[in-house]
């Protein structure tokens, strides 16, 4: 018998890594049996998937020699052991057995450097290598043709939606099988199981629930946790604001299911991942790397800092990485890129056929991403995966834009909101100005948020001047370093039992990702919705006590225009909106105001409508398997920025900086982790810079 190997490091042979993705086919059916895929067919592509590496130009290559520029890669080479014949007798239609071939073939998305006629000859010469290679697990389904008739499969097709029910549910049936044998090859290939299971979550926070019942017998869920508990069966939308118990409420709808959980911003996902997976506190305690995965741009960094309570971070990052964890807290991004059909987005896609989805303050993204989203969930719903979507307020364009593009869902009968009153708001008709704002001082905790890093800037040298070391600036632009720094001196300035005075001057970095709790804000308006999350740091949980507490400057606003993030029709249809308004507010009264200014009918002509349907339509234009991986990443990515260390950082920190560049350069496989620290350590002193500031060097 020859011996054949699938890799050289570690060295493996084609059999044991077989073997290994058999083990992981059992994993995935036991935890997942009722994944609507062809299980038989999805072990026959893990039997067969890697038997073209047979072929002599791989074997001496994997054997420690040279690629040879004749050797064609062996997915294309593994369609001669599919056993197409035996499908036929057992009555498989042509169009099922072209999935496994196809499946087969495409399991890795490499381009076609070569000849029908070289593509032949390597087909035949299997056939010596063939006869010399044993492997029992193939059993009855052990066969060899070095010629497959063209109705089953031609080298240069591949399988799309089509335009009609029937191929598009064989297309879904491809993605299925496809996208599952890569998971199982990615976890055998890394050494990982391909599932981790979801035996725990409901005990969990059963176990929470008992814990508060010893301070409080007569603790219980709430209603919104209650009706999400009801309704885990179903795709819903709910409205719910702060206080609620949104995350608790999501995780039972979630139950003893895989699940991610996706929100806008990094530093809300690991404060929700601190709260899931803390090792003090969290709501899951025990085997945290075998059940919580953090998924955004910076989870190794994230690991890093948490690495007392991480036993190997290498191999909890690369479970992370493979969607292995029962339960993952994620940025759009990181999950949603499927939609773009790039060539290989079949593994996300397959996942989530069998997932639930989280999604947590939706009207916080930008048109790009809300189109991405609503693309997105049509095809979750195709596909037989779940979601919900938990906010603290809906625009209505988001359930009319679902259902054009055929989503079903529940809405929520009544929305999730007390009677509490928390804010009483005065709209100022002026420029936001330190004059107005510095009267307020005297042992006051104020929050001053504008719309431009500019104008904040402006704002925090003339407080400055007023009130020295007091007054505080957080912002985008500065270095990640200093943003940390300035993240944790606000959270705690902005604690709750905080009680010495302070001024802050902030951008919308701190709409939502902060937990504080502000006496007064002073803001410019930007929209409606920005404008209630703003509201959100002040008085984030308590009572009304005051005559007023919220400011709103709607003279001169900045960042209003059709290259800005506010856009102009929606801020003068806010600002209108706000003309009503005057003292005392209810959480049902910004709701209905949120109704009217964000309304399908009231947002049509407006930029941000046009720009979210351009999106929609521009995602559907493109062909599936039209795009790479590559090019789908850059366009998930902000444009209009670009990271920067500024000259004045990197000139103060030359000798540390290039010591890190210089870690990064190192390569080979042992240099891994210390590569990926000093990656780590070097964006510390990285920020995101606007691109016309980058064009005009003006950073730093």
């Amino acid at each position: 018998m020859n011996r054949y190997l699938a890799k050289s490091n570690p060295e493996e042979t084609i059999q044991e890594h077989t073997d290994n993705l058999l083990t992981n086919y059992k994993i995935l059916q036991e935890n997942y049996p009722d994944i609507p895929v062809n299980w038989y067919f999805l072990k026959l592509a893990c039997l067969t998937h890697d038997l073209g590496k047979m072929n002599v130009y791989f074997q001496e290559k994997v054997s420690g020699g040279r690629r040879n520029k004749k050797e064609i890669p062996h997915n294309y080479l593994s369609v001669a052991f599919v056993p197409y014949k035996k499908l036929k007798e057992d009555g498989y239609s042509k169009e099922e057995i072209q999935l496994l071939f196809q499946a087969v073939a495409r399991h890795h998305e490499r381009d076609i450097h070569f000849t029908l006629e070289e593509w032949s000859s390597e087909m035949q010469k299997l056939e010596q290598e063939w006869n010399g290679f044993t492997y029992e697990a193939l059993g009855k389904n052990r066969a060899y043709r070095n010629r497959i008739p063209s109705k089953y499969y031609q080298v240069s097709v591949r399988i799309f939606e089509g335009d009609n029910a029937q191929s598009f549910e064989l297309f879904i049936q491809y993605v299925l099988l496809k996208g599952l044998l890569n998971r199982i090859d990615f976890a055998a290939s890394a050494y990982i199981d391909v599932e981790k299971p979801n035996n725990f979550l409901e005990s969990a926070l059963n176990n929470q629930l008992e814990t508060f019942r010893k301070s409080n017998p007569a603790a219980d869920w709430k209603p919104l946790q209650k009706y999400m508990y009801a309704h885990q069966q179903d795709n819903i939308i709910v409205v719910a604001e702060t206080g609620m118990g949104k995350t608790e409420a999501g995780l039972l709808w979630l139950g003893n299911n895989k699940g991610f959980f996706t929100l806008p911003l990094r530093t809300a996902i690991n404060a929700i991942y601190d709260r899931l997976a803390s090792s003090e506190t969290g709501i899951i305690r025990e085997d945290v790397t075998d059940r919580v995965g953090l998924l955004h741009s910076e989870t190794y960094g994230q690991y890093l800092q948490r690495e007392k309570d991480i036993q190997d971070i290498e191999e909890y990052f690369t479970k992370t990485r493979q969607m292995s964890l029962p339960i993952t807290v994620c940025t759009l991004d990181q999950l949603f890129d499927f939609v773009f059909r790039y060539a290989g987005f079949e593994p996300k896609l397959a996942t989530l056929s069998y997932s639930k989805v989280i999604i947590d303050e939706v009207q916080m993204y930008s048109p790009d991403l809300l189109a991405y989203l609503i693309v997105g969930l049509s095809y979750i719903q195709k596909v037989g995966g779940q979601f919900a979507i938990l906010t603290a307020t809906l625009p209505g364009i988001i359930p009319d834009l679902l259902a054009e593009n055929g989503v079903s869902f529940t809405r929520a009968e009544e929305d999730f909101i007390s009677d509490r009153i928390r804010h009483s708001l005065e709209v100022v008709h002026k420029q936001i100005n330190s004059d107005f704002i510095s009267d307020f001082y005297d042992g006051n905790r104020i929050l001053v948020i504008c719309n431009t890093v500019r104008v904040a800037k402006e704002m925090y040298e003339n407080l400055e001047k007023i009130y020295g070391d007091e007054v505080k600036l957080i912002h985008s632009q500065f270095i990640k370093r200093d943003r940390n720094a300035k993240s944790d001196a606000i959270l705690a300035d902005g604690h709750k039992t905080s009680e010495g005075p302070c001024i802050w001057v902030a951008t919308q970095v701190v709409e939502a990702s902060l937990d504080i709790d502000f006496d007064l804000l002073f803001t410019e308006l930007s929209d409606l919705n920005g404008l209630f999350q703003r509201m959100g740091r002040c008085y984030r949980n308590r009572e009304l006590d005051v005559a007023t507490n919220v400011y709103v400057f709607d003279e001169k606003c900045s960042g209003i225009g059709k290259n800005s993030v506010i856009d102009p029709l929606i801020h003068q249809n806010s600002r209108k909106a706000l003309q009503e308004v005057g003292g005392p507010i209810s959480e049902a009264e910004k709701l209905a105001l949120i109704d009217r200014v964000y309304s399908t009918e009231a947002l049509a002509g407006s930029d941000y409508y046009e720009t979210v349907i351009c999106n929609i339509n521009y995602v559907k234009s493109f062909h599936t398997y039209e795009l790479d991986k590559k090019t789908v990443r850059e366009k998930f990515r902000n444009i209009n920025s670009v990271t920067v260390i500024p000259e004045p950082v990197f000139d103060e920190n030359r000798a540390e900086i290039e010591g890190y560049m210089a870690e990064i350069s190192k390569p080979g496989k042992e240099n891994k982790r210390s590569r990926m620290e000093a990656r780590t350590k070097l964006s510390e002193f990285m920020m995101d810079a606007p691109g016309y500031i980058v064009k005009k060097k003006r950073v730093g």
